[in-house]
């Protein structure tokens, strides 16, 4: 075809799109021009991140994360906590049995198709459901930062009973210096174990440092697509 012209469209691209081909004939200087145009139309829902881990260090902020996106583009919110632990009359004192846990997990990661889940999967950072993640999100805060959010959540939580004295003082304390070993430990939640487990990884990874909460959501939901 005379004056024809071809648009290469590279593999990796091709691979995620739908092609069409049309024909036109315009005019130009009184003569006829005709072109193959080859148009590709991007499937944007291949394209997005569906399942996607978000996780940190205590008071990093990954359940805030997870479910300001998830209100924004309708994902379904999941958070490890409620699997961890049983619903008691002083929250967060009886794990579930390993078992349990798993199945409750699994129940709803393998039967909704766009969801976000957010928290440290425990138990040793169990991989059985590794290969359902379309994208991993690691967030980090300073020490000082994460550690001054924990404060205030746990007195906004439990208010004067952390007080000196009161029935959950000594709970309070032991919980914020374990936050406290989180950068620094070898084992259990810290950043040198999170930081191996991401090495060990296939899926992409996206690292973001939670200075501020709009930022982090942004930078989430380009990684989504």
């Amino acid at each position: 075809m005379k004056n024809s012209k071809r648009l290469s469209v590279d593999y990796h691209f091709f691979q995620l799109a739908s092609i069409s081909s049309r024909y036109y004939a315009v005019k130009s200087g009184g003569r006829e021009i005709s072109m193959v145009v080859l148009e590709a139309f991007i499937n944007e829902e291949a394209l997005m991140k569906n399942k996607i881990h978000i996780f940190g260090a205590s008071g990093s902020g990954t359940t805030t994360i997870a479910k300001n996106i998830c209100e924004q583009i309708n994902y379904k919110h999941f958070d490890s906590d409620n699997y961890l632990w049983l619903p008691t009359e002083e929250p967060f004192t009886v794990m579930r049995p390993k078992e349990e846990y798993l199945s409750l997990m699994g129940d709803d990661l393998n039967n909704n198709e766009k969801w976000i889940l957010s928290g440290h999967v425990s138990f040793g950072f169990v991989d059985v459901y590794l290969s359902l993640y379309d994208l991993i999100v690691f967030v980090y805060v300073p020490m000082d930062i994460r550690i001054e959010r924990l404060k205030k959540r746990e007195c906004e939580r439990y208010g004067e009973e952390i007080l000196p004295g009161n029935k959950r003082f000594e709970k309070y304390n032991d919980f914020i210096e374990y936050a406290l070993s989180y950068d620094t430990a070898s084992g259990g939640r810290s950043l040198e174990k999170h930081e191996k487990w991401l090495n060990g990884v296939d899926c992409p990874v996206l690292r973001i440092i939670n200075n501020s909460l709009n930022d982090s959501i942004n930078a989430v939901l380009e990684a989504i697509g």
